[in-house]
């Protein structure tokens, strides 16, 4: 066994002698702190399913020199969960088989990396409609029950209650906490377990405000997770952020009711509603005891007034009164001045109204009596051309009389009751009426002669 595992340890060597760049998830780091060295479990994942896997080695030296470039780089250590390209020798030993050899990590690599979780995060929440909902849940006019979720020892918790301690000016904030880790391998499970305790007693609290006092970018990626992002999302009252940093925003305090750049600021923002309402109130008071004092000025103009109102009131009938009188007798004398002055008026159309229609009736008249005669002597003329007319059709018919025109020499032939118009309409062998003026002659066609032609005979 020793020869087989032996010759895959040369093959190896001498197939891959040099380093390679590789890309991988540092799924457990498993820092040994009494040796300083680490054996990473590294693996490769499509689909979100497990390709390939392998132990990595890490030396103590090599261990510190990237921890260090981590905490320059990202302010944070080389932790459990993130995505890394290392620069790695493969390495083979009979007793602990194959392994990677970690030389070098890339800690820009992996700020990309976490980039592009919180985008997918960012994707998925609003694909799901679920990015705005905790933003249109509504915070009471003054919150004062608030659950917070942070580190005790954290300074942006103290910084917090210093803030809100010092501003507390005759109001009464209700604060409890709910410890976490804000950072690690373990924050986004406290965090989700945190949310969860508070849930079951939603109802005791107005807010839920996540404090951190500061980090880098590495720092902050739990706040980046998908179902951390989801339940603060969903969360059924106001959820409020100060984790303390001043760039590009993590999901968690973008799906956030309200963000703050500091817990120092979330501090000022909530107490910045208690001072408000303070002034409002004083405001309002000084407003209140402005109107009492001019309710109290009206109320006395209105007894002095009231007192004043009998005697004015006499004052005003008594002169109404006399003003009444003068006004009835001014109305009746311009009454009857102007019932004089419209009777005249009418005296005086009336007689232009005689006078006129005197004159119409005899224009009228002269006109009747001339349409009349010339009536008549259109009616005359008229009818003596008609009756020209009617004589005049009267000979007419008169010459165009049959019997007139048999008297002249003419005569008329029937066949067979019908009068011959031509001698096409005559048959030979018919029998032929003849009509004189004295007389109807009987006889029977022989021959027909028609004009330009010979006789026809039978």
């Amino acid at each position: 066994m020793l020869e087989v595992t032996d010759s895959i340890r040369k093959t190896i060597n001498q197939r891959y002698n040099s380093r390679y760049w590789v890309k991988a998830e540092m799924n457990k780091l498993n820092h040994y702190p009494r040796s300083g060295h680490c054996y990473p479990d590294l693996l490769q994942k499509e689909a979100g399913k497990i390709v390939a896997q392998i132990r990595g080695t890490l030396w103590k030296d090599t261990f510190a020199q990237i921890n260090q470039a981590f905490l320059q780089v990202m302010q944070e250590s080389l932790r459990d969960g993130i995505g890394i390209l290392m620069l790695v020798s493969i390495k083979f030993d009979p007793n602990y088989g194959l392994t990677l050899q970690i030389h070098d990590i890339d800690p820009t690599f992996t700020l990309g990396d976490l980039e592009r979780e919180k985008q997918e995060t960012i994707s998925k929440l609003k694909a799901e409609g679920i990015f705005d909902q905790n933003k249109n849940t509504s915070i009471p006019l003054l919150p004062k029950r608030l659950a917070i979720i942070s580190v005790s020892t954290s300074k942006g918790y103290a910084d917090f209650l210093k803030i809100t301690e010092a501003r507390m000016n005759g109001f009464a904030l209700e604060h409890y906490l709910f410890p976490s880790l804000l950072q690690g391998e373990q924050a986004v499970s406290q965090m989700l377990k945190r949310l969860e305790e508070i849930r079951k007693v939603v109802s005791h609290f107005d807010l839920v405000a996540i404090i951190r006092g500061g980090g880098g970018e590495v720092g902050l990626s739990s706040f980046n997770h998908y179902t951390l992002a989801k339940t603060i999302a969903t969360f059924p009252i106001p959820v409020i952020t100060g984790i303390g940093h001043a760039t590009n925003q993590t999901v968690c305090e973008m799906v956030a009711h309200t963000n703050a750049v500091t817990p120092s600021d979330l501090a000022d923002i909530i107490m910045d509603r208690f001072e408000a309402f303070r002034d409002k109130l004083t405001e309002n008071s000084r407003k209140i005891g402005y109107t009492l004092r001019f309710i109290a000025e009206q109320q006395r103009t209105i007894e002095q007034t009231a007192q004043k109102i009998p005697v004015l009131t006499k004052r005003i009938l008594s002169a109404n009164n006399n003003f009444l009188k003068l006004s009835s007798e001014q109305l009746r004398k311009t009454t009857m001045h102007l019932c004089d002055l419209e009777k005249n008026k009418l005296k005086s159309y009336q007689s232009d109204i005689q006078m006129i229609s005197r004159t119409l009736f005899k224009q009228q008249w002269a006109a009747l009596n001339h349409a009349n005669s010339q009536l008549k002597q259109n009616a005359v003329v008229l009818i003596n051309q008609k009756a020209s007319q009617l004589e005049l059709a009267d000979k007419t018919i008169q010459l165009l009389d049959p019997q007139q025109i048999l008297k002249r020499g003419f005569s008329l032939s029937f066949q067979d009751g019908k009068l011959l118009q031509s001698a096409a309409q005559a048959n030979a062998g018919s029998t032929l009426q003849t009509v004189l003026k004295d007389g109807t002659l009987i006889s029977t066609i022989t021959s027909i002669k028609k004009a330009n032609e010979q006789t026809t005979k039978t």
